[in-house]
């Protein structure tokens, strides 16, 4: 401090020496107690290790403890700062001052705080925060308040200094003294507020790096795992903590098992809670929309809201720093006098703002991406949440597709807005900011630069909104394209049989074109955008100088380069601005559509009337129902409803298709709306539906569904369901892993494992919708014994049957007919009363008497006795217990004998060929060269007219210019003009080539995709292929053309700013090469982690958007097991899973770029004492001003380099993952060129099968095993066997989907392995096992090839009894057909099925349990109609009815893959021994004695 003056001379108590010696002495004392207590705590704890506090909580003690700890670290940085500046100037000085006690005092007390604030901030980070104590230790406290006692007596005494004896006092003490006074205040508020256990020690306190936890809570799992919540503050301030994470993936590949959990703040449990409490105050209404939403999400991260905008703040007030000192900077180089003790201060001042610019960005953004994995995990759930409730209607309203772009697009969009959520007040204050350093250097000419910056912005608005538009469009196309290609995959192995796949992607490349056209237009207004951006500073910067000019303002290199560093960091609001304007468009967009979602009708809750177990001896009431799954329908699909059923009775639902059956348990479910009436349950529920939903999982998890494991009651079940067998066959048994939709198993296979899942929740009604169809006639009459009568006889079962013959086991039978309840009561009862039941009892008779016409029945009912019934089943198991040990063989061989595997996920870098394929795509990557070339000339023509500036402008008033004024700047406006032109050419180019690519892209992968063999899409989720066309094909389509382009032009500019900067210094080099070596060294190390960090987010978000598919899908399933808890649960865990590899990825990221930043910061320091080092005059002060100019980027821009590049090889996966599926092995030729087929091929239609041997994949045994069988031309033969025999995969293998492995199979003599598989495929004719109609219209439905005119189509409707149902509707042939034919019931889905072929009429049909869900008597027209219009075609049937087949010419009966036996039905029915006569004993006497 400044000496006493001699006329006024300061008091003794108010000398620095004085004060500074107080300070110095206590601070010193301080020291010493610290340093004592620190060895003395570590030589105890050697000798004895203190227990932990173990189950400490974490209150509100723990936070104030921790705010303590970061206080004392924070302000032991600035005494060690200040110290360290205090030293500095006095070696700088050359120690004249050191002679001065005043002086002496002054250093002394600097290094003593340095030194004792360090060791105190370490005692309480070692040592504090290990023990558990109930508050911070008292004399710690009292030393802070002496702290602060003697902070505002340093601050009195430095007033009364420059007040009373109007003597200067040092910045620096100023600096000390706000400082001090700050800190002691936030320890002491922070000392006396921690009354609660510091975090506890233990494992607890450990970041432990594998997700499992030691501690007994599951719910302090998350906590204890995470390796941020434990961090201490230094480890935080420089993302430390992240080490031990990047450390194991620089050593292997990191699986999902090596990333550790979330905080429990980031994860759904801690989220969603105050999310929804938010969420439900705001909306009392019920009505959500976009703006209560954002409200609700700001609610739930504030606190990151508010710390990231005081993060913004700092940075942006550190960025403007140095353009504000630019011009002192270059006056001091000149030797102006009034700079000329201020070098030293100049350069600390421009690199304290350079380190808190970089700690608060890097904290910013780290932060920032916090809160929008916050937000993404909170929507998610509540949008899943809200999915398991809709009600019909508002499911039907909305496509899968839609649905699934919610969660994968939107919330994403939503969760990406968090980096754009401060821009909004950022761009006035950093343009408010600019103006001001405009001001105090151009004067009135910075209102030019305010006008063109407006000017800028306003030019933005009409592409913005173009953009916008244009962005709407193209995600309402995305929504149609992605609910098309959803169904298409769901139906794959319906379009393959009847060869229309070609059709149905020539249908999705139609709606890619829509996609293209307006991805196309938002492409080309975005270069734009890009051109107005880059030309801005350029722009700005004419418009001031131009001002200038005319004002007559002198422009002098100082001032010049101030105000192009201010146009270089003015870029970035005016650049960020449109980008901020586009994203808040999407982001409203986005939040509409999840606002509109959420608005959706929910199932109502008071539907049905639920009381529990016990209460009333009456389990189902429904009266005066009147139900309609239309509810602007004129006529209800139920009316007058009145029935009950008491506990333990068993009720009958039968009538004809479409009467109203399924409907009449959907009501019973509430499921229906209701539109009056009342319907009351008692008990809890279990449901079968009619199409059985099975989840992609374990069998066994499908079965326990969410219950314990009880062995003994698994088996009594399994052994009920006959499950038992088929999960021998099976490779891994219970532990086999179903394809997505149950794909891997039979019809009758699924059926069976939904009625044990059923059985095994132990409800007390049971509601079952015909799940015996999908069974053959032995496993039915099992089922319904073993199941209904044995394990669910005390309980109350209501049960929908085509069968008559279950019929007379119900205490109850209710025939429905046109939504009405046309009979009701016992089977003898009610077999008199009406016709209804006459009707479908009628037809039954008259399928049984084709028994009786082949005189079976002479033997009376002795020939079915239960030995025979014995002797099927041993004969059956003895056949399959040889072929059980051949399938242990089997296994033994390959262990991996899954279906379904795990999604591949490539290993390492990404390979350079991902690359050079990318860029090569598009026109042989001829546009590449000429995106480079326009950035470099940009750079140069930048770079020089920056350079012009510097060096034609004088460097003060009293020096000549070199040039004049006007010159000066039409030189400027000419090289900047330029170079903004070059700007739009790269931009062209850049988006032609990006266009191009996607486009290619996109085609290549669909037609790979569509060519698979069908065993891709067996063992292959929906959802990946989704999440290919979905989210990494929006990639493609819209980032990384962009990105590719970052990282170029990130280089280019790099390398333009070190060469400007080694014009003045090349001495930097020898910082910079070292400094270039040591960033990719990081850079290397850390994309090991980030890479498959990367990869993990990819593969965690199919199981996401695949799981809440599948529970849509099953919802109806989920709410009546009352199961929902449990899913939502799934979906969290699911969630957490997909945050938990992106958070430590955003940290990941952030770790990288704080160590990138402090070494560019060192270059830049380096070359800033370089530069005040040189004796003046030595070089251009202008020239030196423009390398700082560019300099102050340097940090920027080398992160930025960086960055690109790390997150252009976390994109480039998308790439990866889309050429992965152009790969794929395709199917044999669709047609053969070489020899053509006679168009009338096959004319007789005579089937061989030669030794005929086939699997579903390398590793799995054998299905059919070498089959020898002729089926003659124009004869109908049936095949029969049990579910799992093998009767499917015979078809299969005939059409091609899987072609045999050994032996041959001939049409008419021409091998079918020799022609095309659309020539194969065309020729025959297939009613397949699931009935599926696609969404569009009737006629397109039944001819999707447009072959046939209205009059063909409306016969064959006709000769499918389904012409008077389309008559009745008003839009005829054009009647729409909604998703997966959900308005149309089962029965009429499989009716349009019949339609398909008699329009066809090929010479060979195949029969899959074709009328598996219709009722006895549209089965008997179906035969009548198939009898007319197939009689001179070679028809094979495989039937679950033993009727269906009785009247067939041949019968084949398989099991375990071999050809049992081979006869006309009459022959086999004579041997009374045949396996055959057997089946159609079991199923008359079931049809008899029921």
């Amino acid at each position: 401090m400044a000496a006493a003056d001699d006329r006024q001379p300061l008091p003794f108590f108010l000398r620095p020496v004085l004060l500074h010696g107080v300070d110095a002495v206590a601070h010193l004392l301080l020291a010493l107690a610290v340093a004592a207590r620190l060895l003395f705590a570590t030589a105890t704890r050697r000798a004895k290790e203190s227990p932990a506090a173990a189950g400490t909580t974490r209150g509100a003690g723990f936070r104030w403890c921790r705010l303590a700890v970061r206080a004392t670290w924070v302000l032991a940085a600035c005494e060690l700062f200040l110290a360290a500046y205090s030293l500095l100037s006095w070696y700088l000085d050359g120690g004249a001052r050191w002679a001065a006690p005043d002086a002496v005092a002054d250093y002394v007390d600097a290094a003593a705080r340095a030194v004792a604030w360090l060791l105190l901030a370490a005692y309480l980070q070692l040592e504090h925060r290990r023990r558990g104590e109930d508050r911070l230790p008292a004399p710690l406290r009292l030393w802070w308040a002496l702290f602060l006692l003697l902070s505002v007596l340093a601050v009195a005494v430095h007033a009364a200094t420059i007040l009373l004896y109007k003597l200067p006092v040092p910045a620096l003490a100023w600096a000390r003294d706000a400082v001090s006074v700050l800190a002691s205040v936030v320890l002491l508020v922070a000392g006396f507020s921690a009354k609660c256990p510091a975090p506890g020690g233990s494992a607890s306190e450990e970041p432990l790096l594998n997700g499992a936890s030691e501690t007994a809570s599951a719910e302090n799992d998350t906590v204890d795992a995470s390796m941020f919540t434990g961090a201490g503050f230094l480890s935080v301030l420089t993302f430390s903590w992240m080490g031990p994470l990047l450390a194991v993936g620089h050593r292997k590949t990191l699986d999902l098992d090596d990333v550790p959990d979330l905080d429990t703040g980031d994860s759904v449990a801690g989220l969603l809670p105050p999310f929804k409490a938010n969420l439900d105050a705001l909306t009392g209404d019920g009505k959500v929309t976009a703006f209560k939403l954002t409200k609700a999400l700001l609610r739930t991260v504030w606190w990151h809201i508010a710390v990231t905008a005081l993060y913004a703040l700092i940075y942006n007030l550190a960025t403007y720093v140095g353009p504000y000192l630019i011009d002192s900077l270059v006056q001091y180089l000149n030797g102006d006098e009034r700079y000329a003790s201020k070098g030293k201060l100049l350069v600390v001042t421009f690199i304290v703002a350079k380190v808190f610019e970089c700690l608060s960005q890097r904290h910013w953004f780290f932060r920032l991406q916090q809160a929008g994995i916050r937000a993404r995990s909170a929507l998610v759930s509540v949008v899943y949440q809200k999915g398991l409730s809709l009600s019909s209607p508002s499911r039907q309203s909305r496509t899968s597709g839609e649905m699934i772009n919610i969660i994968s697009v939107d919330a994403d969009r939503v969760g990406l807005f968090s980096w754009y959520m401060h821009d909004l007040w950022l761009v006035p204050l950093q343009v408010g900011m600019a103006l001001f350093i405009l001001y105090s250097t151009l004067g009135v000419a910075s209102l030019a630069a305010l006008a063109a910056t407006v000017v800028v912005m306003l030019a933005n608005v009409p592409p913005m909104q173009m953009q916008e538009r244009f962005q709407q469009k193209l995600m309402d196309c995305k929504d149609v394209r992605m609910k098309a290609t959803s169904e298409i995959l769901r139906n794959m192995r319906i379009l393959k049989l009847q060869g229309w796949e070609m059709k149905f992607l020539s249908k999705i490349i139609d709606l890619r074109k829509t996609e293209e056209s307006w991805l196309k237009k938002y492409l080309y207004t975005s270069t734009v955008a890009t051109f107005v951006f880059w030309g801005a500073p350029t722009f700005v910067a004419v418009v001031t100088f131009g001002a200038c000019m005319l004002l007559g303002i002198p422009l002098e290199s100082g001032k010049v380069l101030s105000a192009l560093a201010t146009f270089r960091v003015l870029q970035e609001p005016i650049y960020n601005l449109p980008d901020t304007i586009s994203m808040m468009i999407q982001t409203k967009v986005s939040l509409d559509r999840i606002a509109s979602f959420l608005c959706l009708e929910e199932l109502p809750t008071d539907a049905v009337q639920r009381l529990p177990s016990g209460n009333s001896d009456i389990a189902i009431e429904v009266s005066n129902g009147c139900f309609s799954w239309d509810a602007s329908a004129e006529v209800p699909t139920l009316k007058d409803l009145n029935f009950q059923a008491r506990q333990g009775m068993r009720v009958a639902v039968c009538g004809t298709v479409g009467s109203g059956k399924s409907s009449l348990l959907s009501c019973i479910l509430g499921e229906m709306p209701k539109l009056s009436g009342e319907v009351k349950t008692c008990g809890t529920m279990a449901y079968v539906s009619q199409s059985a939903w099975i989840q992609s999982g374990k069998i066994q998890d499908n079965i326990l569904f969410g219950k314990e494991m009880d062995s003994e009651k698994y088996d009594r079940i399994l052994e009920s369901c006959s499950l038992k067998k088929d999960l021998e066959i099976l490779p891994f048994g219970d532990k086999t892993v179903i394809g997505e939709r149950g794909i891997n198993l039979s019809g009758g296979q699924k059926q069976r494992i939904q009625i044990a899942r059923a059985l095994y929740q132990d409800a007390d009604i049971y509601l079952f919708d015909d799940p015996f169809s999908a069974v053959d006639a032995h496993t039915g009459s099992h089922l319904f014994k073993e199941c209904l009568l044995g394990v669910l006889g005390s309980k109350t079962v209501v049960y929908v049957t085509h069968q008559i013959e279950f019929l007379p086991a119900a205490d109850l039978i209710l025939v429905m007919k046109g939504g009405r309840i046309a009979q009701a009561g016992k089977y003898n009862e009610i077999l008199g009363s009406g016709e209804e039941l006459m009707e479908l009892v009628g037809a039954h008779q008259d399928a049984l008497t084709a028994l009786d016409l082949i005189d079976v029945a002479n033997g009376g009912s002795e020939a079915f006795s239960s030995s025979g019934t014995a002797s099927l089943c041993r004969s059956l198991s003895t056949a399959e217990e040889k072929d059980k040990q051949n399938g242990k063989e089997d296994v033994d061989k390959v262990q991996s004998g899954q279906l379904v595997l795990e999604e591949e996920r490539e290993k390492g870098r990404v390979g350079f060929w991902v690359y050079w394929k990318y860029l090569t795509l598009a026109y042989g990557g001829a546009l590449v060269p000429f995106v480079l070339i326009a950035q470099i000339l940009f750079q140069v023509l930048q770079i020089g007219s920056n350079y012009w500036m510097a060096w034609a402008s004088p460097v003060s008033e009293d020096v000549e210019p070199p040039v004049s004024m006007s010159t000066l700047i039409y030189v400027f406006v000419a090289l900047a003009g330029a170079s903004s032109l070059c700007i739009l050419v790269r931009a062209l180019f850049l988006v032609t080539a990006g266009y191009k690519t996607a486009t290619l892209l996109f085609d290549k992968m669909h037609m790979s995709i569509f060519r698979a063999p069908m065993s891709f899409f067996d063992s292959t989720p929906s959802g990946r292929i989704l999440n290919r066309a979905s989210t990494d094909q929006s990639e493609v389509d819209t980032s990384i053309a962009y990105q590719m382009g970052s990282v170029a032009f990130s280089i280019i500019q790099l390398v333009g700013i070190i060469a400007v900067m080694s014009q003045v210094a090349w001495q930097v080099f020898v910082v910079f090469v070292p400094v270039i070596v040591a960033c990719f060294w990081y850079q290397r190390y850390y994309i090991d982690t980030a890479r498959e960090l990367q990869r993990l987010v990819g593969v965690c978000k199919a199981p996401i958007i695949q799981h809440f598919a599948e529970s849509i899908t099953g919802s109806a399933t989920i709410r009546s097991f009352g199961k929902e808890n449990q899913f939502v649960s799934t979906n969290s865990h699911l969630m957490d899973a997909y945050s938990r590899p992106k958070f430590y990825n955003a940290a990941a990221m952030e770790w990288l770029c704080f160590r990138l930043d402090t070494l560019s910061s060192v270059t830049f320091a380096f070359s800033l004492i370089f530069l005040i080092s040189l004796p003046t005059g030595l070089i251009d002060p202008g020239i030196a001003g423009l390398a700082v100019t560019y300099g102050l980027n340097l940090n920027m821009l080398q992160t930025w380099v960086v960055w690109c590049m790390c997150n252009l090889e976390n994109k480039i996966i998308s790439v990866e993952r889309i050429l992965q599926y152009m790969s794929i092995p395709e199917e044999p030729p669709l047609s053969m060129s070489g020899d053509k087929l006679p168009h009338n091929w096959p004319s007789e239609g005579e089937i061989q099968l030669r030794n005929l041997h086939v699997r579903y994949a390398p590793q799995l045994p054998f299905v059919l095993k070498g089959l020898t069988v002729t089926f003659p031309g124009a004869m109908k033969t049936g095949i029969v066997g049990r579910t799992g025999s093998g009767k499917s995969t015979l078809i299969q293998a005939l059409f091609r989907i899987v072609d045999p492995t050994i032996g041959q199979i001939l049409v008419d003599g021409v091998d079918i392995c020799t022609i095309g598989l659309h020539d194969l495929r065309s020729r025959l004719s297939i009613i397949p096992q699931d009935p599926t109609m696609f969404e569009g219209t009737v006629r397109s439905n039944l001819d999707p090839l447009g072959e046939y005119n209205d009059d063909q189509i409306w016969e064959a409707l006709d000769n499918c009894q389904l012409g008077d149902e389309v008559r009745k509707k008003d839009l005829k042939l054009d009647s729409p057909v909604i998703e997966n034919g959900e308005n149309w019931s089962v029965g009429q889905r499989q009716l349009v099925c019949l339609g398909r072929v008699i329009l066809k009429r090929t010479k060979i049909l195949v029969l899959d349990e074709a009328t598996a869900s219709v009722d006895t008597a549209t089965d008997n027209l179906i035969q009548k109609t198939l009898r007319e219009n197939f009689s001179d075609s070679t028809v094979i049937t495989i039937a679950h009815r033993i009727t269906s087949v009785l009247d067939s010419d041949m019968v084949l009966l398989l099991d375990n893959g071999v050809a049992v036996e081979r006869d006309t039905p009459a022959k086999l029915l004579e041997d009374k021994s045949s396996l055959f006569s057997k089946l159609v004993a079991e199923y008359t006497m079931r049809a008899t004695h029921t």
